[in-house]
């Protein structure tokens, strides 16, 4: 693909959640931006195999008046949003109506890891997934209207050695004496990987059984294009607890799933006026599900360019996730037990991990 046909299709994918209403508005410009590390890995689950490590650090901007003006934004965002946009005139604005669009930049940067169950194993196994590490930097739009949010994202990164997936799992298992996966002479080769995301959530408005207990429901749709991976993805997630948080939910390390930026009614601000120093407080389990039509998946189909180790992948994967969250002051934190269905088709079981995730909003 040449230069000006990715970035018309990179301009094209962003575009969507933004021409999806008729104007560009205005957010609360007092909320404040959030900072959220993520971890995830199936130690908590006591195996190591399959999907075996993810991390990712993102930043979600405030409020923004505008992706091209808003001075909050790093000045090589602006350009860059201007640069990829300008020729179709997707970011231009119109008049605004305050508290109807709240627009949100999110940078992300990641890290995910794959091996096959041996670790002992120095050749390739042909009924096993391939090693494999990602190694990405993402950037994507939210932009939120009442119980709605649209999210695009753009990943660029690297699937292979450069990903250094080896390095990083090595060095942890040197920390906590662990055996190391004498395989990954194997893992798929160097390869650039590009993938667009769309997804679409809607929330049920807020519902309260007594006093401060109350649930909602938050429903997703989207999908994701790419050599890293293509498929359609949909699915749900029930909130209940006191004082829940006025964002999007809580969500594993699916592309699209940086939903933890408070709104204005979230005990995180005060009254809409933005980063609260009191003594907040909230408390909520949660149940998701999230299925998956894949077309494509790098980490089991193999290397997009050349012949490489790959295995029979299932078309159909889903993610039941149960877990629970708090608000602190101005911290969220939240861990989740996610259990998958089987990936490919020689896959003995079911596989599990835990994912953690600490949101700062400042």
């Amino acid at each position: 693909m040449n230069k000006s046909a990715l970035m018309l299709a990179i301009a094209v994918l962003v575009s969507t959640p933004v021409l999806a209403s008729p104007v560009a508005l205005y957010g609360n410009q007092n909320n404040p931006g959030t900072l959220t590390l993520y971890l995830e890995n199936d130690l908590f689950a006591d195996t190591d195999q399959q999907y075996t490590n993810g991390v990712r650090a993102s930043w979600t901007s405030p409020d923004l008046t505008s992706y091209l003006d808003d001075k909050r934004l790093p000045v090589w965002a602006r350009r860059y949003n201007e640069y990829i946009t300008s020729p179709l005139g997707i970011f231009d604005e119109t008049p605004p109506k305050q508290d109807e669009i709240v627009r949100n930049l999110v940078i992300t940067l990641g890290q995910q890891m794959y091996t096959p169950e041996d670790n002992l194993r120095t050749t390739i196994d042909p009924d096993d997934r391939p090693y494999a590490g990602w190694l990405y930097l993402g950037m994507g739009y939210h932009l939120k209207h009442k119980q709605r949010m649209d999210s695009a994202i753009f990943n660029v990164g690297v699937v292979g050695p450069a990903a250094m997936a080896q390095e990083a799992q090595d060095f942890i298992h040197d920390l906590r004496g662990i055996d190391k996966f004498n395989g990954w002479d194997n893992q798929l080769s160097n390869e650039l990987g590009l993938q667009l995301v769309y997804e679409r959530k809607y929330r049920v408005p807020t519902k309260r059984i007594s006093g401060a207990l109350e649930y909602d429901v938050i429903w997703h749709g989207g999908a994701s294009l790419g050599n890293v991976a293509t498929y359609l993805n949909v699915g749900a997630e029930l909130r209940l607890g006191w004082f829940l948080p006025d964002d999007f939910g809580t969500s594993s390390l699916r592309p699209g799933g940086d939903n933890s930026a408070p709104g204005s009614n979230d005990p995180r601000i005060i009254n809409g006026t933005g980063y609260s120093k009191d003594n907040n407080f909230g408390l909520h389990g949660f149940v998701a599900v999230d299925g998956r039509w894949v077309l494509r998946d790098i980490f089991l189909d193999g290397s997009t360019f050349s012949n490489s180790h790959s295995v029979d992948k299932e078309n159909w994967v889903g993610d039941l996730s149960v877990g629970a969250s708090m608000l602190i002051d101005d911290w969220k934190i939240s861990y989740s037990q996610v259990y998958r269905s089987q990936e490919f088709k020689t896959q003995q079981d079911t596989h599990s991990f835990g994912s953690l995730s600490v949101s700062y909003s400042f």
